[in-house]
């Protein structure tokens, strides 16, 4: 239960701070795309079905509030989440070849 309440928490906060804070501060009319970001991330991390879902919900959320039609991004979306946890046969969290390359570089 707490897993699905951080999930929205996460969900509602990056879609305020797209529709907010980086509205405000775009470049160019450039904005960055929190909700394609967390849909991949979930997708990636905890695999298809979950970045399935969670695609539908920023989807849905998206379509209510910019959205012409109702359901265009949340289609969209769960083919992200879902293309993204196929993904996740490569994600291994206990992976130090970053750590191990970053720290070779800094005792040149």
């Amino acid at each position: 239960m707490l897993r699905k309440i951080i999930v929205t928490v996460c969900i509602i906060l990056c879609f305020v701070l797209q529709c907010s804070v980086f509205d405000s501060l775009s470049f160019a009319g450039i904005i960055p795309n929190l909700m394609i970001v967390l849909t991949s991330s979930f997708g990636f991390m905890r695999g298809r079905k979950e970045g399935m879902w969670i695609g539908f919900f920023c989807g849905l959320l998206l379509d209510i509030f910019f959205g012409s039609v109702i359901g265009f991004y949340a289609l969209v979306y769960m083919y992200i989440g879902y293309l993204n946890g196929f993904f996740r046969k490569r994600f291994f969290p206990e992976d130090i070849k970053l750590p191990i390359i970053l720290i070779s570089a800094s005792d040149l």
